[in-house]
């Protein structure tokens, strides 16, 4: 064979090795001749394999894991059903609906288990794929920790979306201390209608939705409606941030806590949340501190008082004892501390000091605000 003959043939068999990578891994004539995994966006992750022996394969496993926050890496293995035989083709979709779904820009990585009656095992290199929404022909643009991805609107709108980020993290670092840790990516979609076309479970309200153990989060704002926008943004952002600083596998932050931080980076009290606050203090029927660290009714009007009372306590805590404190208060979270004893490390009082203090704060706030638009002469005769 001559120095070309060689060097083509050389050539050929790493075209094989870069195609087909598990002949490589071939054992006793077992070899995997194909594998592939192809994202059906948001419903389905199809994967693929095609393998052959000299004996009947017998055992086909599928092994995962999903890119995410976590403290323990989770391998998720699927027993793939088959007719065992020389030659094989199988196929195996990760459902959607049976997990939660996954979001825009997630990615998976997945590997095969083969064997045969023989006793030949073939385990093929880990694979990564991505779980992207292709519906759409994505742009990005970059800055520091914050990755955006939109498909309508010009670059200056992707600008405005991106210093909206930048200022909404620096607001929350000034309030709070609180800062990204991890990069994160940002998709803003063209309105609602496509953002819950991406999501397994949409609600007919969602108009955002931060995606923590991803560092993702997915958003519809209308090239003419970015000022909502903003808020929508340092919103999810917050819940990002907040997630990343006080992720520990034994405790998470109460929900007042989260959601009230992620309300006060937007900005002033909508005033339609703001009116149930009030609602609540003159008929003496705030929700507790306490009940206030679990997840929020379902019921519309208790989950607006709900937002709007954390936004309250965050705003107590924030303008009476600083952000030094609530920066401490982020961190002994982070280090699993239980709801009582993260407060009285902080601040010294539990969950009914925080609820009694906050009660006269928020009452004194509203009832001297109502005076000052009320008539001289009611307020003096006690209306």
């Amino acid at each position: 064979m001559n120095v070309k003959a060689r060097l083509l043939a050389l050539v050929f068999c790493l075209f094989l090795v870069i195609l087909i990578p598990g002949l490589v891994q071939a054992q006793g004539g077992l070899a995997i001749l194909g594998s592939s995994a192809e994202a059906d966006f948001p419903s389905k992750l199809n994967f693929s394999l095609s393998a052959q022996s000299n004996v009947n394969i017998t055992d086909i496993r599928l092994c995962y894991t999903v890119d995410r926050m976590s403290f323990a890496q989770v391998t998720s293995e699927v027993y793939i059903e088959f007719t065992p035989s020389t030659t094989v083709d199988v196929s195996w979709s990760l459902e959607m609906v049976k997990i939660g779904g996954l979001p825009p820009g997630s990615s998976v990585e997945y590997w095969w288990r083969v064997e045969d009656a023989g006793g030949n095992k073939v385990e093929t290199a880990p694979v990564q794929v991505r779980f992207d929404d292709t519906r759409y022909s994505w742009r990005s643009l970059t800055e520091e920790k914050v990755t955006i991805y939109w498909y309508k609107g010009d670059d200056s709108f992707a600008r405005e979306i991106m210093s909206a980020a930048q200022q909404a993290l620096g607001r929350l670092a000034e309030d709070s201390g609180a800062s990204l840790e991890k990069p994160v990516k940002l998709y803003i979609y063209a309105d609602a209608n496509d953002l819950r076309g991406a999501m397994v479970y949409p609600q007919e309200w969602t108009g955002g939705v931060a995606f923590t153990r991803y560092g993702i989060m997915a958003i519809g704002i209308a090239p003419g409606d970015i000022e909502w926008g903003k808020g929508a943004i340092a919103h999810e952002l917050t819940h990002l941030v907040i997630h990343q600083m006080t992720l520990n596998p034994y405790n998470s932050p109460p929900i007042w806590l989260d959601e009230g931080l992620a309300t006060y980076e937007e900005g002033l009290l909508d005033p339609g949340l703001a009116s149930y606050l009030s609602k609540a203090i003159n008929e003496d029927k705030l929700i507790s501190v306490r009940s206030l660290s679990s997840e929020f009714s379902a019921i519309p009007e208790q989950a607006y008082l709900s937002y709007a009372e954390s936004y309250s306590l965050v705003e107590f805590l924030i303008s009476s004892y600083g952000r030094s404190k609530m920066l401490e208060l982020l961190n002994a979270f982070r280090q699993g501390s239980g709801y009582d004893d993260a407060l009285e490390r902080v601040y010294g009082f539990d969950m009914g000091g925080l609820d009694s203090l906050w009660r006269g704060y928020v009452t004194k706030q509203y009832r001297s605000a109502a005076a000052e638009w009320m008539h001289p002469a009611l307020v003096a005769a006690g209306y």
